[in-house]
């Protein structure tokens, strides 16, 4: 029989799916009503009491991205092992071998959403207590990032994700047809005009390809930005999912590339996948050294085309000395634009008093504050206005 001809079960069965669909939602899986009455069906058709059987048709139904595939098996494995309404269909069942290994970090988000008290309530509450006031919203805002609770920098995180980078586009050496575009092309022209006999009716134009800047991120990852690095590696995860040319490098003592593991679909299995591969993570800064490393062995890789270097570091260099501001001035030479963004700049009384930041800021185009959601805001903007080559200008906006 069709499965849209069957009625949808009732009872256990049901609540237990409707509750399911729920965690998976809060995890960052889309799950919509019709997917629930599909799988309603769906395990009328099936043996309820085999754990497997009911574990493919639901993922059938439910997953339709290969990266979701990970965060729906924690999950089921997760909520149906706690469900009391299930517990004598899954006890004869032995669990799969990876349920015994420390789950990946794709689950923090399902045992969050498990932990939530009114996880099986109705869908209308939950909404409501997850909507912030409209002040609540502006304080969050502006409430520096270091003084956030948990659930504040979770609230952070979100709203990161959210955010867009607009395509701030370049022009490239190379043309293309375009109606509009400045340059004759004779080919295509005289080629149109065999049409007609030899008269010249078409024109037809060209134009400058247009792509987006390059963005390389240089993040500092010593102990003194530790209270920023992990909001500052999801907005660079954000930035990175919706423009494919964005280069990442950690330092603190050395100097690592973490562009791959950025590019995971996952935020989660993102940043593990960054912290793994740094040996260095909050401990000490030697900004000279990993300057140096990069000018010699990445510049001429990755900054190439007009790339708009992100310098995202406060300045509290170990051994400051004419070396700091050689490399600087080698950076800077190399790159379309170097902002500097340095959480320090939160203070309203900042002065550059340290050597580091004294020999770095004179290489720099633009030294912003970062350290709250409206400053991130603000560099989005900056980042999307064009600006001409060699631009020099310090901003030190208070956002």
């Amino acid at each position: 029989m069709p499965i849209d001809h069957l009625s949808p079960p009732t009872g256990q069965i049901a609540d237990n799916v409707v509750g399911f669909a729920r965690a998976l939602r809060a995890a960052g899986i889309p799950v919509g009503p019709g997917a629930v009455i599909d799988a309603m069906n769906a395990l009328q058709l099936i043996d309820i009491g085999s754990r497997a059987d009911v574990f493919a048709t639901l993922e059938a139904i439910f997953v339709k991205r290969h990266e979701h595939a990970l965060i729906f098996a924690q999950a089921f494995d997760l909520f149906f092992r706690a469900a009391e309404d299930w517990k004598h269909m899954l006890d004869s069942v032995p669990l799969p071998d990876h349920a015994q290994k420390k789950p990946p970090p794709a689950s923090r988000r399902v045992q969050e959403a498990l932990a939530q008290p009114s996880m099986r309530e109705e869908p209308q509450v939950q909404e409501q207590d997850l909507k912030l006031s409209v002040s609540d919203k502006e304080v969050l805002q502006k409430k520096d990032f270091a003084q956030m609770t948990a659930a504040e920098i979770a609230q952070a995180m979100r709203a990161v994700d959210q955010m867009r980078l607009p395509q701030a586009e370049l022009q490239t050496r190379r043309y293309q047809v375009d109606p509009r575009g400045l340059k004759l092309d004779m080919r295509r022209t005289v080629r149109r005009s065999l049409r007609t006999g030899g008269d010249i009716v078409d024109i037809q134009r060209l134009g400058r390809i247009e792509k987006p800047a390059p963005i390389v991120a240089l993040l500092d990852i010593s102990g003194s930005m530790s209270e920023y690095t992990r909001l500052f590696l999801h907005f660079l995860h954000a930035i990175t999912d919706a423009r494919k040319r964005v280069s990442v490098f950690l330092f603190g003592t050395r100097l690592t590339n973490v562009t791959r593991s950025l590019r995971e679909r996952d935020p989660d299995e993102a940043l593990a996948s960054c912290s793994a591969a740094v040996e260095d993570w909050a401990g000490g800064t030697r900004i000279a050294t990993s300057l140096h490393t990069f000018n010699k062995l990445w510049a001429r890789r990755v900054l190439s085309q007009g790339a708009i270097v992100l310098l995202i570091s406060d300045g509290l260099e170990r051994e400051a000395d004419a070396k700091l501001a050689f490399e600087m001035d080698r950076l800077h030479r190399s790159c379309r634009r170097l902002i500097w963004l340095n959480p320090l700049l939160r203070f309203s009384g900042f002065e550059a008093k340290a050597q580091g930041i004294k020999m770095m800021l004179p290489h720099v185009d633009e030294f912003r504050p970062v350290h709250n959601l409206s400053s991130i805001e603000a560099l989005i903007k900056a980042l999307s206005s064009p600006v001409p080559p060699h631009h020099r200008s310090l901003i030190r906006s208070a956002a």
